[in-house]
């Protein structure tokens, strides 16, 4: 793939309330464009005008110092989240260092952050993800991360996730935030009809999700399915596992979502076990610890 730079005008995106699945209040995107190559990113449709996703990587050269002035003009504290678009730790940052020093802006501004990403690179900036916990932490987590594990079989993720690191990284990495005081957790989703929506799959994803120290897993049981990123998914899966496409078109046709058939026997199991390992299905929203009480004497 190609990198190179282009200036942003804007980079924070403002919810006028915390959306009710990962409580996040503002969003950027760092990169546009993905090296991960998951072969259903919705990122991929025409609505979002990125026009060579998978050939080309464009950097938001100026995203430190336009995130820097923007926060000065917020009043209302809430999680920043990355990764929505693209993957904040696609390979390129390992040289590039974007995502870091955005944390370290975060930090030294006292914002809150949830991480969205499928790569344990997000190890390397525990330090100031333990900064932002330490400034921001208190009736919630001032650092949530959330990676994206949707099948527990390195094998089968290689498929679907070609450039992504496996499964058994992502819960090591989890294992390793947990164990320094990061609120950590799994995105469940897509999960692919036909493919990755066997009650044995998500059992595997979530026994060990908690086995890592998982506090929360957010799922969804099924992928969308829309003009480019339609053609690019059905194009990889005549050549990754035959077949499957035809049992899409018979199922779904040109609908926009493709829940899978599985979805309440799966739903009723991940409720089962949410339950038993004490998992959330969701973030809170941001919560500013209160000012500090005086011990009475």
């Amino acid at each position: 793939m190609t990198v190179r730079t282009i200036e942003a005008k804007t980079l924070l995106a403002g919810h006028k309330t915390p959306d009710s699945w990962f409580g996040i209040k503002y969003t950027l995107n760092l990169y546009r464009g993905c090296q991960h190559h998951c072969i259903y990113c919705d990122s991929r449709s025409e609505c979002y005008g990125i026009a060579d996703f998978d050939g080309e990587v464009l950097v938001k050269a100026n995203a430190v110092e336009l995130l820097d002035r923007e926060l000065r003009s917020k009043r209302v504290k809430g999680y920043v989240s990355t990764g929505a678009m693209n993957d904040p730790y696609m390979p390129v940052e390992r040289r590039l260092g974007l995502t870091r020093r955005v944390l370290g802006v975060l930090a030294a501004r006292r914002f809150p952050v949830h991480v969205m990403t499928k790569s344990d690179l997000v190890l390397r900036d525990l330090d100031l993800l333990g900064e932002i916990e330490a400034a921001c932490g208190g009736v919630t987590p001032g650092a949530v991360v959330s990676i994206t594990i949707t099948c527990a079989d390195d094998a089968l993720a290689r498929q679907l996730e070609p450039a992504a690191p496996p499964p058994s990284a992502r819960f090591a990495a989890i294992a390793e935030l947990a164990a320094h005081g990061i609120c950590a957790g799994v995105l469940l989703m897509p999960v692919l009809p036909f493919i990755e929506d066997d009650p044995e799959n998500i059992r595997q994803v979530v026994t060990r999700a908690h086995a890592a120290g998982a506090r929360h897993v957010i799922p969804s049981w099924g992928v969308t399915l829309r003009d480019r990123q339609r053609e690019h998914f059905y194009a990889e899966l005549d050549q990754r596992f035959p077949g499957v496409r035809a049992r899409y078109e018979q199922r779904f046709g040109g609908a926009y979502s493709a829940q899978s058939p599985n979805a309440p026997a799966l739903e009723a199991l991940f409720t089962e076990l949410a339950a038993r390992f004490r998992l959330a299905r969701t973030v809170a929203p941001y919560r500013a610890p209160g000012p500090e009480q005086l011990a009475l004497l």
